[in-house]
């Protein structure tokens, strides 16, 4: 019996794998290399980042800081906080989240298991990439001409979570349709065929099926919109005083705090800056960490 062997490689008796040429070797190596350099080029500014802003921020950090708001204080002097900042970055975005994230999550299961190739599918699909590339400048004059100027409304947290939902809702369209074009179609088909309605298939099965996945795209559509600053400048105004009223009145939020403390020369003000931002990120990492403890401890539905 004649044994056919490829050029470059020798195919050793008893079976075994065939030998790995130099030269595939060396290219390995190359590539392994250079994907280890591409990660420490990608890594560096990350941890320089974290660590100026954990450095710094934890020089002025403490429970002053989170417990007291900067009313009546002015920006040299010293003590006072970011608490009026801190409560109306949570109400924000948890009003933005109660919008875009019900919103966004039932357009994506409309686009996967409803839409198809209809006409109506594909002008979604084309104002959900249109939305994505929106500048956040964009969505808060749109929220002023409209909500402020046109309908009469004042300065309120509530509108600044309106133009945030308009920069949330398409990273949450996007998040879910590509989760749930992840859940394998024998799920679905299975379910059919115990006689189970599509809306109890989406619910019960392709829905949890992905659920992981759609909560880490709404946490960094979370993350993204927290940050934003140019639209809140617009919308929320700026207050040194805790607002617990979203719906009425100019409120503080983290960003427009930073901003503010950020611009002016004092040493204390600065100080404040590097602490809010600090605790920004805190609030992040925390909402990152407890929506996944809560997708991992859920409970299976009955049936």
């Amino acid at each position: 019996m004649s044994v056919v062997t490829v050029k470059g490689d020798r195919a050793p008796a008893g079976g075994a794998l065939p030998r790995i040429s130099p030269r595939r070797r060396v290219a390995d190596k190359v590539v392994q290399a250079l994907v280890y350099v591409a990660f420490v080029i990608a890594i560096v500014p990350l941890v320089s980042v974290l660590w100026m802003v954990i450095t710094r921020g934890l020089e002025r950090l403490d429970m002053t800081f989170l417990t007291f708001s900067m009313n009546g204080l002015s920006s040299g002097d010293e003590g006072g906080g970011a608490n009026h900042a801190i409560v109306g970055t949570l109400q924000q975005v948890g009003l933005t989240s109660a919008m875009a994230v019900p919103l966004g999550i039932l357009t994506a299961v409309y686009l996967v298991e409803y839409g198809g190739a209809s006409r109506l599918a594909r002008v979604i699909t084309f104002f959900v990439d249109v939305m994505t590339g929106i500048p956040s400048i964009v969505a808060g004059l749109f929220v002023l001409a409209f909500w402020l100027l046109a309908l009469g409304f004042d300065y309120s947290g509530f509108a600044g979570s309106l133009a945030l939902a308009i920069l949330m809702l398409p990273t949450v369209v996007r998040a879910t349709e590509e989760m749930l074009k992840l859940v394998p179609n024998d799920l679905r088909e299975a379910s059919y065929a115990l006689g189970v309605p599509r809306w109890r298939t989406i619910c019960f099965v392709v829905l949890p099926t992905a659920l992981t996945g759609i909560v880490t795209g709404v946490m960094l559509a979370v993350a993204r919109v927290m940050g934003e600053t140019a639209p809140l400048l617009l919308l929320i105004f700026i207050t040194d005083a805790i607002n617990s009223n979203p719906f009425e009145g100019p409120q503080g939020s983290l960003p427009t705090f930073i901003w503010y403390q950020a611009g002016d020369p004092n040493p204390q003000a600065i100080e404040r800056a590097w602490a809010a931002a600090l605790t920004l990120i805190l609030i992040i990492m925390l909402l990152n960490l407890g929506a996944r403890l809560l997708s991992r401890l859920r409970k299976p539905v009955s049936r």
